[in-house]
């Protein structure tokens, strides 16, 4: 058998209390088995602390089994009769009864929490315990029972799910198979029993590890105008619910990273005056806590708090609703459904659950929160404020307003960048803004979003016209029609480059409103749902900015129904018929495709217009318009009849031709009647030779 030396050896001064302990392990529920060997104890260490030294490495004593069993029986015997109480001046008493009286802890609770405290703090008792060998949750209170000198029936009890211990996440008994003693009794944290043992503290501290003190917050309430409707909701019920201390109130705030979800708590627990105690998703050694023990830690909280002013926030809820491994059937709030119900239903300190989506989170769990809330990227307006306020310095107008128009900028990718950015900006020098811009990309991209930066386009080459689109309506009076109805849906189709997206554009600048243009690409996702919410997003998005909402390319994802092979497709189509329904702006939707568009979409648009190829006369007056900008001579009567026999000519080939001739130059008409031939003979498939006329 391999010993210590003596002087690695623990001291033998151990409180009467937890000697006594030890030897209940020993005698009473048998421990003595495995602690006497035939030719040595198991643990020197703990035979010297209980008075057996005289049998180790005895020169004048062979190690008698029945003798030194004799021996720890009367040691028991002795220690029973003297029942000397614990030291009343330990830390461990002392933020016990802290405890107590703070949560209500009963004399048996304390009693089983300062065993489980000390099990885990004191390796003797740990080691004796051992010998036990592995406990079900029944045998643990019958261990205790004996130990602590209590009926078996109060510490059942006492551990029961019903229990305060538990309910207040200090202390439960592991329910998943046979373990040693200090492994079924589970504490709030790993640092828990060193915090109870070693420092008198006050409540946070005594949750360390687990419940924080969130930090203030850097945003206000104007910073949320976007969600103002339901902040007037929000903001009266929770100052109510912390000022009666309203039990089961519980908001649910949900919406992609970075759109001021954490900031939003933060800021409401500085409206109402009152801490925010947040519960934390990983321990002080950074290691993320697994939702089971956030989920004790939240009962803490609950329970420490429960007689003051004060808000909880649990954040990043996936935790606890989406934690089931592959293939596993449950998470960890369906496995403790029963529990999760009755805190929502009963919880005394109002709490918000932050989450990033409410995707796969069980409808039962949903309909007990008393609000859900999701909380968009803020509208343009609003990134532009904030772009202000982060870099405002750092930026031109210009370069504000294009980074501004991302529909994905969420706040806190300014924030950060705009931190990176000031840390090292005299490196940086002039090259802060392109710094800005490319972390913003950067960040976005990774989060998979579409990051354009839209950079200022070329100047259109000639003044957009209604009368370069060759529409069966009279778009000029369309568009003075809803300057005054401010309400319309509209679904343009026809050819590529006829002028559809063009039109959407012209009509946000005659009726001086912004344009949020989403092409196919932007709301289609490879993920079941994702495109449903991406359409809501959209048609919310340009409500709150007051936008005009031009979808193009809409034949890409509103095929018709009767041909759907999958559920998704069908169910994609309905959520564009709702939105298209609730939708009290204007709506534009582009197609090359109009037959394979589902029926039923078609009806829900006011005006369906059709704009094809160019007539004869209007392709010559844009390209007398073309000749003039590039100070050509005037075509003559064959170039002119030329064109006249592009019977596929649009407005966009004339515009790609104008980008061109920035990197090859138009020297003469001819080489500007050639171009547009090239890219008209490029529709019909064929390859006409580019060149020179």
């Amino acid at each position: 058998m391999v010993r210590l030396p003596m002087y690695a050896r623990f001291p033998t001064d151990l409180a009467p209390h937890l000697r006594l302990w030890l030897l209940r392990l020993l005698v009473p529920l048998g421990g003595h088995r495995e602690f006497i060997r035939p030719r040595g104890f198991c643990n020197d260490d703990v035979a010297t602390t209980l008075g057996l030294a005289h049998w180790i490495d005895s020169s004048t004593l062979d190690f008698d089994v029945r003798a030194i069993t004799t021996e720890l029986r009367q040691l028991h015997q002795q220690a029973e009769q003297r029942r000397a109480p614990a030291p009343r001046s330990s830390c461990l008493r002392g933020n016990i009864k802290r405890l107590a009286d703070l949560v209500g802890l009963s004399t048996t609770d304390c009693r089983i929490l300062e065993f489980a405290v000390s099990i885990h703090q004191e390796r003797l008792l740990d080691d004796t315990a051992d010998w036990l060998g592995p406990l079900s949750s029944s045998q643990v209170c019958q261990a205790l029972s004996t130990v602590l000198s209590l009926p078996e029936t109060d510490i059942r009890i006492a551990l029961s799910a019903q229990g305060l211990l538990a309910r207040s996440g200090l202390l439960a008994i592991e329910p998943n198979g046979e373990w040693p003693l200090r492994r079924k009794l589970t504490l709030l944290s790993n640092t828990f029993a060193d915090v109870m043992s070693y420092a008198e503290t006050d409540p946070i501290g005594l949750l360390c590890g687990t419940v924080t003190l969130a930090a203030p917050g850097s945003l206000h309430l104007h910073d949320y105008e976007h969600i103002q409707p339901m902040l007037n909701i929000l903001l009266p019920y929770l100052r109510h619910a912390v000022t009666t201390r309203r039990g089961g109130v519980n908001i649910f705030l949900h919406g992609a990273p970075g759109t001021g979800k954490s900031q939003l708590a933060r800021t409401l627990a500085a409206e109402l005056t009152c801490p925010l105690f947040d519960i934390a998703s990983e321990d002080e050694d950074g290691v993320p806590a697994h939702g089971e023990r956030r989920l004790r830690a939240l009962s803490a909280a609950q329970s420490f708090f429960a007689r003051q002013r004060a808000l909880v926030v649990f954040d990043e809820v996936e935790d606890v609703f989406h934690d089931d491994p592959p293939f596993a059937h449950k998470s960890t709030a369906q496995i403790r459904k029963a529990w999760i119900n009755k805190m929502l239903e009963e919880n005394p300190v109002p709490t918000l659950w932050l989450a990033n989506t409410i995707s796969g989170i069980d409808p039962a769990f949903i309909r007990r929160f008393d609000m859900m809330l999701e909380l968009p990227v803020p509208p343009k307006r609003q990134r532009q404020q904030i772009l202000q306020a982060h870099a405002g310095d750092m930026l031109d107008p210009a370069q504000l307003s294009r980074i501004a128009a991302i529909d994905t900028l969420s706040p806190a990718v300014v924030a950060k960048a705009s931190s990176v950015v000031r840390t090292i900006g005299t490196e940086l020098g002039t090259g802060q803004a392109a710094a800005f811009e490319r972390l913003i990309t950067n960040t976005l991209t990774a989060q998979g979003h579409p990051a354009r930066l839209t950079h200022t386009a070329d100047p259109q080459p000639a003044p957009y016209a209604a009368r370069f689109l060759n529409a069966d309506a009279d778009l000029a009076a369309v568009a003075a029609g809803l300057q005054t109805a401010r309400t319309g849906r509209l679904c343009l189709y026809g050819p590529p480059g006829s002028g559809k997206s063009a039109y959407g554009r012209w009509l946000a600048e005659q009726l001086d409103m912004p344009l949020l243009l989403k092409r196919a690409s932007d709301l289609l996702s490879p993920y079941v749902g994702e495109n449903e919410r991406h359409i809501a997003r959209a048609f919310r998005q340009a409500k709150d900015d007051g936008a005009i909402l031009l979808i193009d390319e809409i034949d890409s994802f509103l095929y018709d129904r009767r041909s759907a092979r999958q559920a998704w497709e069908v169910s994609l189509v309905n959520e564009m018929l709702l939105q298209i329904e609730a939708f009290s702006g204007i709506f534009i939707a582009t197609t090359n495709a109009l037959p394979a568009l589902d029926p039923a979409v078609l009806r829900r648009f006011d005006l369906k217009v059709k704009l094809d190829f160019l007539r004869p006369e209007q392709a010559q007056e844009l390209l007398d318009r073309y000749c003039q900008l590039l100070q050509l001579s005037s075509p003559a009567a064959p170039l002119r009849q030329r064109l006249r026999q592009l019977t596929q000519i649009t407005p966009g080939d004339f515009a790609s031709v104008w980008r061109q001739q920035r990197f090859r130059p138009i020297a003469d008409p001819a080489e500007l009647v050639a171009a547009l031939v090239a890219e008209c003979a490029l529709k019909d498939g064929r390859m006409a030779a580019i060149g020179f006329i």
